[in-house]
């Protein structure tokens, strides 16, 4: 499912593109960049979960969790200021 939403997102930012400026890209791929950071730590966390048992593996889910839901905060606060950029620049 979270592949398939980040096909989606990545579909959506590329038919984007086209009318975006380069101040504006260049915000949003620096938060994008950041996410994908975050999204790799919470792979590597699961895969570290994989690995354990009883609470250990619950508290490194739980901080994998935690990994995505900064890593879709920080591409929401990334499209809030490239759409800050785009405004400014209208």
């Amino acid at each position: 499912m979270k592949s398939f939403v980040a096909i989606l997102g990545l579909a959506s930012m590329v038919s984007l593109a086209a009318c975006d400026s380069k101040q504006e890209n260049k915000v949003e791929n620096a938060y994008e960049n950041q996410a994908d950071a975050l999204d790799n730590q919470a792979a590597n966390m699961e895969a570290m979960a994989d690995n354990l048992s009883g609470n250990a593996e619950n508290a490194a889910e739980n901080a994998a969790d935690a990994l995505e839901n900064k890593a879709d905060a920080t591409r929401e606060a990334g499209e809030a200021a490239a759409d800050a950029v785009e405004k400014k620049q209208h």
